[in-house]
C-alpha cells in the first residue's frame, strides 16, 4: 500500500517526465499568419514576374 508521501512523490515525478507534445493555440496562429504572409509575398512576386513575361512576349511578337 502506498503512503501519501510516496503517492505525492510518484505524481510529481510523473508530471516532470511529461513533455509538451503539441502546439499551443498561439503557436498555431503564429504559424498560420506566417504562412499567409509568405503566400502574399509569393503571389506579389509572381504577379510582377507575369507582367514582365507578358511584356517580353509582346515585344518579341511585335518586333519580329
Amino acid at each position: 500500500m502506498w503512503s501519501p508521501l510516496a503517492t505525492l512523490v510518484h505524481r510529481i515525478a510523473d508530471s516532470c517526465d511529461r513533455t509538451d507534445g503539441g502546439f499551443s493555440t498561439a503557436e498555431l496562429l503564429g504559424n498560420a499568419a506566417l504562412g499567409v504572409a509568405a503566400l502574399i509575398v509569393i503571389w506579389a512576386l509572381l504577379q510582377g514576374l507575369g507582367a514582365d513575361v507578358v511584356d517580353w512576349i509582346r515585344g518579341q511578337l511585335l518586333s519580329g
